[in-house]
């Protein structure tokens, strides 16, 4: 038995709940992560979890023994990493999600110079606009928008995106152009049901917040389905300059209601604490930050409102 993996596995088990999680994820089998955690309960002498067909829960030596593997293995790893950073590059894998758009549109397309920079470190993309479990998906580090709840997750302000409100210019032409966000009642308002209140969305006049009620033909919790919707001419919508900003430079998008927008967006990169973070996943964020510094570049360039859109 490999002591080292597995204890590994048994810290996975214990952060997941779930012996064919960790299989999937070590590209293993539940049976043979089963076995190794018997195998090393038995070369301990101890029960370390007690399992039921619905849980698994630790057993108060598999709580220490659960503690004092996370040190040694942090230890391990940060040991190696020294050595590794002494004779190579950083290596090895770096799990990242995002929403599907921003992954599509702000991160792939960056992959190309990181790699370059990186060449030993490899990178795998998991787009998905519903909030993961880090930690139960083995995730290294997400891309995250706006207000964060509570947890014990680091974050990392990356800048801040514009909140925009925007329609096609057939769109436009065909509606007319909202002057107010009262407006948009009598317009097919696109909703990203997302996040928050699918009947209201936020603006703000002179410096005042208010809400506006919304509603059209059109619901979805993907991003990229309400961009293509948006260039499409289906409705107006209000979101992060970040998903629409290139669309709106080429004339694709026009924005309006500039002056009632509320605060801008912000971008964080997202990871479990640890008392060493290791340094591909550093590396990553590292880069991104860099990246993703000048928030204009990611927003389609340009910082100053927009010309006032007319019918055509």
């Amino acid at each position: 038995m490999d002591r080292l993996s597995a204890m590994n596995m048994f810290v996975r088990v214990v952060e997941t709940g779930s012996f064919s999680a960790v299989a999937k994820e070590l590209n293993s089998t539940q049976p043979t992560i089963s076995k190794n955690i018997a195998e090393l309960e038995l070369w301990l002498g101890a029960k370390l979890l007690n399992r039921s067909t619905r849980s698994l829960r630790l057993t108060e030596t598999g709580t220490d023994y659960y503690e004092r593997c996370v040190a040694i293995l942090q230890d391990v790893e940060e040991a190696e990493q020294v050595v590794g950073q002494l004779q190579t590059q950083p290596k090895g894998l770096v799990r990242m999600t995002a929403v599907v758009a921003f992954g599509r549109l702000h991160v792939v397309p960056r992959l190309q110079r990181f790699f370059a920079q990186y060449p030993d470190i490899k990178v795998d993309v998991r787009l998905n606009d519903r909030v993961v479990d880090l930690v139960e998906e083995g995730i290294d580090v997400a891309f995250r928008m706006g207000n964060l709840p509570d947890s014990n997750l680091i974050a990392r302000k990356l800048c801040a995106s514009p909140i925009v409100t925007v329609a096609s210019p057939d769109y436009l032409k065909n509606n007319g152009v909202p002057e107010h966000p009262r407006d948009l009642r009598d317009h097919n308002y696109i909703v990203y049901s997302g996040v928050g209140n699918r009947d209201e969305t936020a603006f703000q006049e002179d410096g005042t917040p208010f809400f506006v009620r919304v509603e059209g033909n059109l619901v979805t919790n993907n991003t990229e389905a309400m961009r293509t919707a948006l260039i499409s001419g289906l409705g107006i919508s209000r979101g992060p300059r970040w998903l629409v900003g290139d669309a709106i430079a080429s004339g694709e998008l026009v924005e309006v209601l500039h002056k009632y927008q509320p605060g801008s967006l912000n971008i964080h990169a997202v990871y479990s604490p640890g008392r060493h973070l290791p340094s591909k996943v550093r590396c990553f964020i590292d880069f991104f930050s860099a990246q993703f510094k000048d928030c204009s570049l990611i927003c389609g360039g340009g910082k100053s409102p927009p010309k006032k859109a007319t019918p055509q």
